[in-house]
């Protein structure tokens, strides 16, 4: 009786057209992420600016009116993290309305950075403002807020504009 032999493994074809395959979904797939990605600090930014801008309107219809204010940063920010009285003072009867401080940009030229300028009027970047530092401009008199960069998401809409 004679024993045949068998050879167990890929052949080389096989193995050629399954790296071909890889090759074509990694050449689909590979921009559609790095796309996702932009998008990802996209929907961070809206997020972010949509808690920033609730916490601001929550403290103001608490304090009769008045948008939280100050002459630096971390004066502002206590008034949103602690507990105030009507005036806005440290007390117990209203807040805190965010868990911690501004949170860090999450896109444009001061993308990581938590800081903000303080203003008057209407709240927008220019040349000045974005080489800074700073990731947000807010409003004290508007309780306006807005990302502090001159570059636009991928549809043409500036970021200060979300």
């Amino acid at each position: 009786m004679k024993k045949t032999k068998r050879v167990n493994g890929f052949s080389l074809v096989e193995l050629v057209i399954v790296v071909v395959i890889i090759g074509v979904i990694a050449a689909v797939a590979v921009p559609r992420i790095s796309r996702g990605a932009k998008g990802a600090g996209d929907a961070a930014l809206r997020a972010s600016l949509a808690g920033l801008r609730n916490a601001i309107d929550m403290y103001a219809a608490e304090h009769g009116g008045v948008f939280p204010d100050g002459a630096s940063q971390a004066i502002i920010e206590t008034k949103l993290i602690e507990t105030t009285d009507f005036m806005g003072n440290a007390g117990v009867d209203y807040g805190p309305y965010l868990r911690s401080g501004f949170p860090p940009l999450s896109v444009g030229e001061n993308k990581g950075s938590s800081l903000i300028i303080i203003t008057t009027g209407v709240p927008v970047p220019d040349a000045t403002s974005v080489g800074t530092g700073e990731g947000w401009i807010y409003s004290t008199d508007k309780g306006s807020i807005v990302a502090n960069s001159l570059l636009a998401d991928d549809n043409s809409i500036n970021y200060s504009d979300y």
